[in-house]
């Protein structure tokens, strides 16, 4: 059984010993901050949440929705934190709870690449494509399923792990609970998933195996399959309630602001959880849809928060592996909003376009960097390579798959607008 005094131990990934809890500024305070002065962090305000390089300056992008989530983050963290406090008697506070928590937040996507989860797609569909061209690859089947399953939340461990600050292990130093938080999918690409939550998708790189499993023993997570999978940090279920409170949510709103959903609509949805009379309103309709968004995040954040209390010790045993959301009493409500949003705003020929497109960008993006990685000496690929950063240049000694990790960190950490002109300009399409 998982015991709260270690899960939340102030000890750093590249440090030997666990920080002073008694600093003005906690060792999670500092690894929110941390996170928002970093550049992939900065990188997220040009990244798509649904709409990609959107003309309309309303909507959300990953940077807002982190920020967004980070608050519901918090919020969850501190009201689950003052009973967790209280009961188990610890040396934290329920606000260093609630720090962690949206920490692990406002990290959640800092590892997605350009266009949205399109972007991870068309990361696997380039590689698929190129090993075929490619068929004797040395690579392990470990190595191979990394990226015939590229998972934009392995690169985002391998972000904050290892390529923010390239020279120092741990890159940013942040503290274990933060980073075990962070990982809603701690296993391996080659263990094969269950019926759990925590397993349908991986959460590190075989390149970061031991990275994560220096974490999961700081922390204390039960092991699953030896060295290559362990079950949730607590913190992680809140992490991942309140990423999908706020997709949800405001998806419905960026709809109606869109013009795709009407003011009726919205009311359809998400009043079933507001549960507001808008006829003691007068407010004009923009103004009632933000308050249906305030209120449903509200009733949603509590009863999250209530439904983690009641399973905490199935959790703490590793008994209780599913999203805390599909206990809510919400559910039938909630389903019907991920449908609406499916129909009428993510079908969407403006949003099928840019993901259509994404496929094409983010393919050739791949083929023309790994072509140029494998063949160094030809004067296309010594160009090619000159438009990487450094730390992502092959190195002496490196083998192909750390060769071709170098190619999808710097092509996820592109930004939609930078991955589409440097698109156009392997293509001739323009020179600038």
């Amino acid at each position: 059984m998982m015991q709260w005094p270690q899960l939340l131990t102030p000890q750093r990934l590249g440090k030997s010993q666990p920080e002073d809890l008694s600093l003005a500024r906690t060792p999670f305070q500092r690894d929110f901050d941390r996170l928002i002065f970093s550049a992939a962090f900065r990188r997220l305000k040009d990244k798509t949440q649904v709409f990609s390089l959107s003309q309309n300056d309303y909507v959300r992008t990953r940077l807002i929705h982190s920020l967004e989530v980070a608050s519901v983050g918090r919020s969850l963290g501190r009201i689950v934190g003052e009973q967790i406090v209280a009961e188990h008697q610890l040396a934290i506070t329920a606000a260093d709870i609630g720090d962690i928590v949206a920490a692990a937040c406002i990290a959640h996507d800092i590892g997605n690449p350009p266009f949205g989860h399109s972007g991870e797609d068309a990361i696997r569909s380039g590689f698929d494509f190129w090993q075929q061209q490619h068929p004797n690859l040395d690579l392990t089947t470990a190595q191979r399923l990394d990226l015939e399953k590229f998972e934009g939340n392995a690169q985002g461990l391998r972000v904050i792990c290892r390529l923010e600050i390239p020279h120092r292990r741990g890159s940013l130093q942040l503290t274990c609970p933060t980073i075990a938080a962070f990982t809603k999918y701690p296993r391996a690409s080659d263990v094969p998933a269950g019926t759990g939550r925590s397993t349908q998708k991986y959460g590190f790189f075989q390149a970061d195996q031991q990275l994560f499993a220096e974490v999961a023993t700081a922390v204390g997570l039960m092991p699953g399959t030896a060295g290559l999978s362990w079950c949730r940090h607590p913190l992680t279920f809140l992490v991942e309630a309140a990423d999908d409170i706020c997709y949800s949510i405001v998806d419905i709103e960026d709809g109606y602001q869109m013009g795709f959903l009407t003011f009726a609509e919205v009311v359809a949805l998400l009043n079933p959880i507001a549960q507001l009379d808008l006829t003691k309103s007068d407010g004009a309709e923009p103004e009632l849809v933000t308050h249906l968004r305030a209120k449903s995040i509200d009733i949603l954040v509590r009863e999250a928060a209530h439904n983690f209390l009641a399973q905490e010790q199935n959790i703490l045993r590793a008994e209780f592996d599913q999203e805390l959301l599909s206990l809510s009493s919400y559910h039938e409500a909630l389903q019907a909003i991920h449908g609406k949003a499916r129909s009428a705003i993510f079908q969407q020929p403006q949003v099928v376009g840019v993901q259509i497109a994404g496929y094409e960008v983010l393919a050739k993006l791949f083929t023309e960097f790994a072509n140029a990685l494998i063949q160094p000496h030809n004067t296309k690929s010594n160009l090619v390579l000159q438009m990487m950063p450094a730390t992502h240049r092959p190195q002496p000694g490196e083998n192909t798959y750390q060769q071709l990790l170098h190619v999808t960190d710097f092509i996820s950490e592109m930004t939609d607008s930078y991955a589409t002109r440097l698109f156009q300009q392997f293509s001739g399409i323009s020179l600038l």
